[in-house]
């Protein structure tokens, strides 16, 4: 019987997936459901409010990746799942498989009253370049950048590049000579930022945004941002305080993909589709899930980045493939939190696995090392 894998997304998770099947099977059929046929290299857009990267640099065209590894790109956006997983329904017609495999992402949670007045820049490239353009045309005035979570999902949170935000935009200022009109203010409902990456790197984040002379709110819950119409500004409440800003970055925390609540998955509480360690998600004959539209079991620590939805995203192929075969699953997946956080001309490294916690403080190496690996990363879907 031929086989019809079925891929939602085209992101980390997606796109490995499709190298991963290619290098154990190259006669499978491979569909991939994605609005369209790029892939936005999310960890660089830190870059591009100081210009060090445009839209061109991480917008990637990934046609000829499709083409050379024999995948069918079928263009829409999915609003349903049915028949067991077998059929995905989407806004340009349906798809039917005899696998699937969900590595859409999650999306962000914007219940949070006056959120639309935020730029939330891991939303993607407009989102990036709007920061960009606003800090440009300002003179001067006060900057607040933080993030929120899921309380029902402590690991949809996305903490890392709110912090490469903070540190590089205060790099940026102080490059153009103007730090001096700005006031730099950090927020979060955490009373320990960073805390998922270990002790010494919370020490390390604190001492870093003291030496910087960046204000902070933390450790209190948010309530509302208002825009003040006379003013021009915005106020930031929270349950322990507020404060007024010119500009708001932030990063919500995250829940599962729109078309999660039309499945008959199992969700978990905080709306992310539930995973067992084989990625597989029980109940569902020959359905798996991997990266941030996935809640997976493991440490209060886990990690929702591009690193993990990689090793998932193997081990739900591995597993795919073999139950396509009778086989059962026996593919895991490491937990590893592994990321350089950047601050335009320094890098810090933090590492965390179940054995051990490393952080390297800042230094220009790290930088120039994060800049090597998306140059790595990219190359095979450039060509």
């Amino acid at each position: 019987m031929s086989q019809e894998i079925t891929i939602i997304g085209a992101g980390f998770a997606a796109l490995t997936a499709i190298k991963e099947i290619r290098k154990k099977n190259k006669e499978t059929s491979i569909t991939l459901i994605a609005p369209k046929a790029e892939f936005i290299y999310l960890p660089s857009l830190i870059w591009i409010p100081s210009e060090k990267r445009t839209a061109d640099d991480l917008r990637i065209d990934i046609n000829s990746f499709f083409k050379r590894n024999d995948v069918t790109f079928f263009a829409g956006t999915v609003t349903a799942i049915k028949d067991g997983g077998r059929t995905v329904i989407t806004d340009n017609g349906e798809v039917t498989n005899t696998a699937l495999l969900i590595a859409s992402g999650g999306r962000f949670i914007k219940k949070l009253p006056g959120i639309e007045h935020a730029i939330t820049i891991c939303e993607g490239i407009d989102a990036a370049e709007k920061m960009r353009d606003k800090i440009k045309s300002m003179d001067g005035g006060t900057i607040a950048l933080g993030f929120g979570g899921n309380p029902k999902e402590p690991s949809a949170m996305r903490g890392g590049p709110m912090f490469e935000l903070l540190f590089g935009l205060d790099t940026q200022l102080r490059q153009e000579k103007r730090r001096d009109k700005f006031k730099l203010i950090f927020f979060t409902p955490a009373k320990k930022p960073g805390a998922r990456l270990g002790e010494s790197a919370v020490k390390g984040i604190l001492s870093e945004i003291k030496k910087r002379n960046i204000s902070t709110h933390l450790g209190h819950k948010m309530k509302s941002f208002v825009h003040n119409e006379a003013s021009h500004n915005y106020t930031i409440t929270t349950e322990g305080d507020e404060f007024n800003s010119d500009l708001i970055i932030f990063m919500p925390g995250m829940t599962g993909p729109s078309f999660a609540a039309n499945t008959e998955m199992p969700l978990s509480p905080g709306g992310l589709i539930q995973s067992n360690m084989h990625c597989q998600v029980e109940g569902f004959e020959h359905v798996y899930v991997a990266g941030d539209a996935g809640s997976f079991p493991g440490p209060d620590w886990k990690p929702k980045q591009a690193h993990m939805a990689d090793l998932q995203a193997v081990a739900a192929i591995n597993n795919m493939l073999d139950g396509l075969n009778d086989k059962p699953a026996t593919h895991t997946f490491k937990y590893e939190l592994a990321c350089i956080i950047d601050s335009n001309n320094k890098g810090t490294l933090a590492f965390r696995n179940e054995k051990r916690t490393l952080v390297i403080p800042p230094c220009r190496l790290l930088h120039y090392a994060k800049q090597a690996f998306e140059w790595m990363y990219l190359r095979d879907y450039r060509k």
